[in-house]
């Protein structure tokens, strides 16, 4: 099954498997930072979240920069220099001791990582027909979570907060990492050009001056990414902080039954992935978007569940906080292949890395206005809080992003919403049997071109 839904490209293919060695040096890191920070190097829980919003804030202003550096000068002259850039941010956490060193390190990761993925989703298109970019897309989230999970089994057993050394060991093997995907590309030259020519971008100049505004100009896209940020807010953003001060402060369970939820988180994921993308294939990018809402919606109220109980029963708790968990794995898995395959749709090749810099500023947003909501609300468990307001809030917020899907549905064409509808006639003479005509908005030939860049 893996098998056939690798792209044809052995570029693409080389991509795929850097992705899954660097997740795992990833995933080494990922559940540690504020740890490392509050209970190695002694800084205090306001500074360390000072310093991981720090990071978001920067990938957010680098964003725009680096998509419009991308569509500029190719994806392989940034993507390149900014895996040193982002490797250096992660050694350099090993060495910190004071706040400062601290905010200079992330300062690294994040403009690193602010590049970092849109150029990454560009590259991957760059290497895929229109046609694969999906099961690509969702075969890469597959093996992202893979390495992440794989990278955090291995740190829980290295770690020790008795011995700082071992979490300097998990930051090194991280920055180590980030070579596999460098080096990966480094010797692949013919990938990750400039996808336009200079001449061409020159004859295109006189024209018209490509740039963001004619990116928001979209009315398609301006709605795509309208859909994002309600629901990374209300979703993704919430898993990371409100799903455990809900978990922890409201449902009243043990640290173990959150580590629990998000094992199972991954789990779905992995093993989920690959039939979900046969089930979605030739349907609407924009029905699929509007499930995931639903979908999300539907794991918080299981996590209200877990609020209304109130730790009376441990195990109705417990069982809902992983059942939550779990059943947002599943909206994961239409997500990842279907939003970065629509947006890449709707984008031309010259403002390609621009639309995926926008596209991957969601993350940077959510990752700030996400801590910010739900503490207040929820509380830290010394005090009533509301959060039965936290939790109308995010439910409301993944109804509301069905709604935008399913109105920017009529805004693109049935190609880019991925609908195939294959034209059946029946020749007079044949006995009946059909013939099948070309697809429903079909290109007429394959969009991939022969070699990337110019």
């Amino acid at each position: 099954m893996v098998h056939n839904l690798l792209p044809r490209r052995v570029e693409a293919r080389r991509i795929l498997f850097a992705t899954l060695f660097s997740a795992t040096g990833r995933g080494l890191t990922l559940p540690f930072m504020f740890i490392y920070l509050t209970k190695v190097r002694d800084l205090s829980a306001t500074t360390a979240g000072l310093v991981i919003a720090w990071m978001a804030v920067c990938s957010l202003v680098i964003g725009p920069i680096g998509g419009w550096a991308v569509d500029r000068f190719g994806v392989r002259r940034i993507i390149l220099p900014m895996l040193l850039v982002e490797a250096c941010g992660v050694a350099s956490m090993s060495l910190v001791r004071d706040p400062w060193q601290a905010f200079g390190s992330v300062t690294l990761i994040g403009v690193g990582g602010g590049v970092i993925w849109a150029a990454f989703t560009t590259l991957l298109s760059s290497v895929t027909s229109a046609e694969e970019r999906q099961k690509t897309f969702g075969l890469n989230f597959a093996l992202l979570n893979l390495g992440i999970g794989t990278g955090t089994v291995i740190a829980g057993s290295i770690v020790d907060l008795d011995r700082p050394g071992t979490f300097q060991l998990i930051y090194l093997i991280d920055a180590a990492m980030y070579l596999v995907p460098f080096f990966n590309l480094l010797t692949m030259r013919r990938v990750g050009l400039r996808v336009i020519s200079e001449a061409a971008a020159q004859v295109a100049d006189t024209v018209r001056k490509p740039g963001y505004r004619e990116v928001f100009a979209h009315r398609g896209f301006r709605r795509l990414l309208l859909f994002s940020i309600v629901l990374t807010i209300s979703g993704y953003a919430q898993i990371e902080v409100g799903f455990n001060a809900f978990a922890i402060n409201v449902a009243h369970v043990s640290p173990r039954v959150i580590a629990f939820a998000f094992t199972a988180n991954t789990l779905v994921i992995v093993i989920a992935q690959l039939f979900v993308l046969r089930l979605i294939e030739g349907r609407s990018r924009t029905r699929m978007l509007a499930v995931v809402g639903l979908i999300m919606a539907f794991s918080w109220l299981i996590l209200g569940i877990a609020g209304a109980v109130d730790g009376r029963n441990a195990v109705i708790s417990a069982a809902a906080v992983i059942a939550c968990a779990a059943v947002f794995a599943s909206g994961e898995t239409i997500l990842s292949p279907v939003n970065p395959t629509l947006l890449n749709s709707l984008a031309t090749d010259e403002l390609r890395g621009r639309f995926n810099a926008l596209g991957s500023m969601v993350w940077s947003i959510s990752g700030i206005v996400g801590p910010v909501t739900a503490a207040p609300l929820i509380g830290d468990g010394r005090s009533p809080g509301h959060s039965g307001i936290w939790l109308a809030l995010i439910v409301g917020g993944c109804l509301l992003a069905s709604l935008l899907s399913l109105s920017l549905r009529r805004l693109i064409t049935p190609e880019q919403d991925g609908r195939v509808a294959s034209i059946v006639t029946t020749e007079p003479g044949a006995g009946g049997s059909p013939s099948s005509g070309p697809a429903v908005g079909e290109a007429d030939t394959d969009p991939r071109p022969e070699r990337v860049g110019a």
